[in-house]
């Protein structure tokens, strides 16, 4: 049995009243939820809800025990050291701001380089514009090719002895090409800071939902993804961290739970990861997370990818008899990702998105929060088609024949 067939009817939202028939094609802005997700959510709220760590009866025993024990199946999931390296937060752009603000801030000096990809979504961008701005430090782009490729002799001309931290996408959510990050990073901890090794910060939101990850393995020394674009609730996200980076950092947050003791004066703080998770945390949302880590291991990530990689193919295939569409990145559909970003000449892509809407089809268009790249590409915006395991080549040929219609319907005669 497919996957698509095998998982689908653990959906509510595709046989719903208000979505029965969609086709739903933005799964790298968020995911859909299985119902055990959902569930797992309530289930917290109905029978453990306790606010975790602050108290020594059963009941928020129980809710510590659950929050922790997802911190445990994040660290698993990507094969972090230990829990103690997962930090939750809200989602991918929290994490990495916490990096920007508590490691950058503290770590970046004047003269010092940041290192980007021109992928970058904003979110892996501007926390280091600021860190620049505010250390007198200077941001250097990795450029890559018309493929989306960073080739080996732009990071090596770019990450220099200058380089501080190097920020990278492990998957763009434009171009769908999967960085060579861990050639990066092998390249980065040589060459950067003097000697010392520059330290890597990866944007996973892209990656954490369709491939294995091993961030020992990537050699990364950040790792952040979210929680909402592999089947789990909102609001519940991580930014893994090296052990000893955490350990010399201070918190990004100040507050409740966070201390280990607070004097009139001053405050000394809890060991990682509690320092760093400031207030009363998401624990409805972490159980939610773990319920989604074990669902996504039981559909496979080897079929996770084979499926993103036939459903790419069958909507690539067919947009390329469609005259005056055009695909960006490679021609290669398995280096998407399961991401088909295209555009149709004449067409605004909001206007592609509109024209879809009418047909039940959920796509994203504008400039995915990743404007310098659009700039590279010589366009401002485009529409982008974002694949999942639950996703049907049924739905990727009605797709293809919609945005055939597309002209048509815009009054083009061609």
């Amino acid at each position: 049995m497919s996957t698509y067939e095998q998982f689908r009817k653990d959906f509510t939202i595709f046989s719903g009243a208000h979505s029965s028939g969609l086709i739903y094609f933005d799964n790298a802005a968020t995911s859909q939820r299985p119902d055990c997700v959902v569930e797992a959510e309530a289930a917290f709220y109905r029978e453990s809800n306790a606010n975790p760590l602050r108290g020594l009866y059963d009941l928020c025993m129980r809710a510590t025990d659950i929050y922790e024990n997802a911190r445990e199946a994040a660290a698993r999931f990507i094969n972090a050291r230990s829990g103690s390296e997962i930090i939750f937060t809200r989602n991918a752009t929290e994490g990495l701001n916490l990096a920007a603000y508590s490691y950058g801030l503290h770590t970046v000096k004047s003269g010092d380089e940041i290192a980007v990809s021109c992928m970058e979504h904003h979110s892996n961008l501007l926390p280091w514009q600021m860190v620049c701005r505010e250390k007198g430090a200077r941001l250097v782009w990795l450029e890559c090719d018309p493929q989306g490729v960073i080739q080996p002799e732009e990071y090596k001309a770019k990450i220099t002895a200058r380089t501080k931290i190097v920020a990278i996408a492990h998957v763009s959510n434009v171009l769908g090409v999967t960085n060579p990050v861990k050639e990066i990073a092998g390249y980065a901890h040589k060459a950067g800071d003097g000697g010392k090794g520059a330290v890597v910060v990866v944007d996973g939101a892209q990656s954490a939902p369709h491939m294995k990850v091993d961030v020992q393995d990537l050699g990364a020394d950040f790792f952040a993804f979210s929680g909402h674009k592999l089947c789990a609730p909102m609001g519940i996200g991580v930014l893994y961290g090296r052990r000893g980076l955490l350990e010399q950092m201070e918190p990004f947050l100040r507050g409740g739970e966070m201390i280990e003791y607070v004097s009139r004066e001053d405050a000394t703080y809890a060991e990682i990861p509690h320092k760093f998770e400031a207030g009363t945390v998401n624990a409805g949302g972490a159980a939610g997370f773990a319920k989604a880590i074990e669902y996504i291991q039981g559909v496979g990530l080897e079929n996770i990818r084979k499926n993103d990689d036939e459903l790419a193919g069958l909507i690539m295939d067919g947009m390329k008899k469609i005259p005056h569409v055009h695909i960006l990145g490679s021609s290669d559909s398995r280096k998407h990702c399961g991401i088909v970003t295209f555009t149709v000449d004449g067409v605004h892509p909001h206007d592609i998105a509109s024209i879809l809407n009418t047909e039940n089809i959920a796509v994203r268009a504008g400039h995915h929060c990743a404007q310098p790249l659009m700039e590279q590409l010589g366009i401002g915006s485009a529409a982008r088609a974002s694949c999942y395991f639950y996703n049907t080549p049924q739905e990727a040929e009605r797709f293809v024949q919609a945005v055939s219609r597309i002209r048509q319907w815009m009054g083009y005669t061609d």
